[in-house]
């Protein structure tokens, strides 16, 4: 399933009224400046869900999430949903 729809998900079924903003992140540069920690990243109030150290460098690339099913792409509903809470 799409992450978005993931995210989007989870807050309605939480009762959680949020703007939803999808920001591209196309060059390294951009990665640097928003201090991008990989794709997917999600952010409410412009603080990571999943936060990773702090790094010296930041640059495109795939994150990975540790799951119950072992490392992902992507974070699960049920992770998103005890991160929110």
């Amino acid at each position: 399933m799409d992450r978005t729809k993931i995210l989007r998900r989870v807050l309605a079924q939480e009762a959680v009224e949020a703007d939803v903003e999808l920001v591209a992140v196309n060059t390294d540069e951009e990665a640097r400046r928003l201090r991008f920690p990989d794709s997917p990243t999600i952010r409410v109030d412009g603080e990571d869900l999943f936060p990773v150290p702090d790094r010296t460098g930041y640059a495109l690339g795939c994150r990975m999430y540790a799951t119950p099913e072992g490392l992902r792409g992507a974070s699960t509903a049920e992770m998103i949903r005890a991160a929110l809470a």
